[in-house]
């Protein structure tokens, strides 16, 4: 009789035996998994509502900001605000850079992103908003393609809205 018992106690796992395997894998899942996984899983959303959230703030700026010029310049690495005095003396009343007053810090790209130009593929440019928040790119509807893990649109229409598409 106790040789039956004997058996039916060792088919199974110990508690040690299953505590150990669980923390093993939790190990594996926090630290060796994440490494596995290339760097360019860079999320095109999270840049594109970066880019967004930037092009609106400037473009306020420039709404409240008469006697100023503010100019975003996107190249491969990342994107940078440059601030300006406004010359009030320009033949047209677009915004047109005089004195360099502040540049502020570059956000870079990160794992391969990038931000191009949807009419020419160009991820080199730069853009100034005039008073009545409208850019001097003259792009209507899809004008940024962000470029990470995936490819997404931003777009501004005509009066200046700017959103993702």
């Amino acid at each position: 009789m106790q040789h039956n018992q004997s058996k039916r106690y060792a088919s199974g796992f110990s508690l040690i035996e299953l505590v150990t395997t669980i923390l093993i894998v939790g190990i594996l899942a926090v630290f060796v998994i994440p490494k596995l996984i290339p760097e360019s899983s860079y999320s095109a959303y999270t840049l594109r509502n970066e880019f967004i959230s930037e092009l609106r703030q400037v473009q306020i700026k420039a709404l409240n900001n008469s006697d100023r010029c503010y100019r975003i310049t996107v190249d491969s690495d990342g994107y940078q605000l440059t601030t300006y005095s406004h010359n009030i003396n320009a033949p047209f009343a677009g915004c047109v850079p005089a004195q360099l007053l502040r540049t502020d810090l570059k956000q870079t790209f990160n794992g391969g992103a990038y931000i191009e130009l949807a009419s020419n593929s160009s991820t080199s440019f730069s853009m100034d908003f005039d008073n009545l928040g409208r850019s001097t790119l003259a792009c209507t509807g899809s004008c940024f393609v962000v470029v990470a893990d995936e490819s997404l649109t931003i777009a501004m229409e005509s009066e200046g809205y700017i959103h993702g598409l």
